[in-house]
């Protein structure tokens, strides 16, 4: 092979510039249906790339709009794409080569994966309003390995492990298999009222959990939820965990260990990616429950050492070898922060049981 110069190749970032979209960057994404969008011409409607700082180029998000009553062009590549319904109602059909197509519905709070190089196409069934979808792929990090465009995009390889051609119709019926707060699914046709599982390691309150093995995919999602006058544990973990907000209003802390942390508000459709082993604390500030819906690497069901979060648990203290940082070791500002927010809401805490300096310990006791 012959090269005309010294020059770094960057494969990810040449193929994405040539596609003429908005890209946006930064630690927060405010509203994703707001979002500054153009006309996408390898999907057939508009779109954005969203690059976090906290992927640090390991996977990347894209936004993308179906127009009314239309459809997006049919799609295939050697990356995986987890998609959640952000607006609209529709359909997708998925089929591997020569196989039978299978076709689902969905609608505002859908999450789905699009099994490893499957041939696949979204289609907007309302003919009133787009459809818009928020998706999630490890496309920087495969197309940077591979640095081969024909290779990712024109393969005619079919992980019939992952989806066989003649799979039969629950593959993306919504069921799936559950082991505690792990569930096996190719298809949640609800992220906001799915049932959760208590996870008391991660936070006070009555903090609820469930992770999701999707399409025998690397990367994986989990859901999140915490009650009002609560908030989550402090914690670190590798790049890529894209947390999208599905209900409540709250504010997340961020901060590389030994500096001031950074503040982000967030409402539903928010999106931040916390940096590679930055700590963060997500907490709820408004007068309802919050959910979160977290889009990362690293399935509990296929380890990837790469992006390996097991060696310092995050649900186990920093004391102990872990990655997380205990209610009573935290800055007490921290708390102080939080009791300030709720006041503004109008909401009461309920930390008192867990957090030694809480001043509203009569409530927290009611609980």
């Amino acid at each position: 092979m012959k090269y005309a110069d010294d020059k770094m190749i960057d494969t990810y970032q040449e193929w994405q510039q040539a596609q003429k979209i908005p890209i946006h960057t930064g630690f927060f994404i405010e509203d994703v249906k707001r979002v500054e969008t153009a006309p996408w011409d390898l999907k057939g409607g508009r779109g954005a790339f969203i690059n976090l700082e906290g992927t640090g180029g390991t996977n990347d998000a894209y936004v993308c709009e179906i127009p009314p009553g239309g459809k997006l062009k049919p799609q295939k590549h050697l990356y995986e794409e987890m998609v959640f319904i952000v607006d609209g109602h529709g359909a997708t059909s998925i089929w591997q080569k020569d196989g039978k197509k299978h076709t689902f519905e969905w609608h505002p709070g859908s999450l789905f994966a699009i099994p490893l190089n499957a041939r696949y196409q979204h289609f907007n069934g309302q003919g009133n309003a787009p459809v818009k979808y928020f998706a999630v792929t490890n496309a920087p990090f495969m197309i940077s390995v591979f640095h081969n465009l024909d290779f990712i995009f024109n393969n005619d390889y079919s992980f019939t492990d992952r989806f066989s051609p003649e799979e039969e119709g629950d593959y993306f019926s919504g069921k799936g298999q559950l082991w505690g707060d792990k569930l096996s699914v190719n298809f949640v046709p609800d992220t906001v009222t799915i049932p959760l599982y208590e996870k008391k390691e991660r936070g006070a309150g009555g903090n609820r959990h469930v992770r999701f093995d999707l399409a025998g995919n690397i990367m994986m999602s989990h859901i999140s939820e915490f009650a009002v006058g609560t908030y989550k544990k402090a914690h670190r973990h590798g790049p890529g965990a894209h947390v999208t907000i599905l209900t409540g209003r709250g504010y997340s802390l961020l901060w590389p260990d030994g500096k001031e942390p950074i503040r982000v508000d967030w409402k539903p459709g928010s999106v931040v990616v916390p940096p590679n082993q930055w700590f963060h604390q997500h907490f709820n500030s408004s007068a309802e429950p919050a959910r979160y819906l977290a889009l990362r690497w690293n399935t509990w069901r296929y380890r990837f050492a790469m992006f390996n979060h097991e060696d310092a648990p995050t649900d186990k203290s920093v004391k102990e070898g872990g990655a997380q940082i205990e209610y009573e070791d935290e800055d007490p500002k921290i708390h102080k922060m939080f009791e300030a927010a709720l006041a503004q809401a109008g909401a009461r805490c309920r930390m008192g049981h867990a957090v030694p300096w809480c001043t509203q310990r009569e409530s927290a006791r009611a609980v």
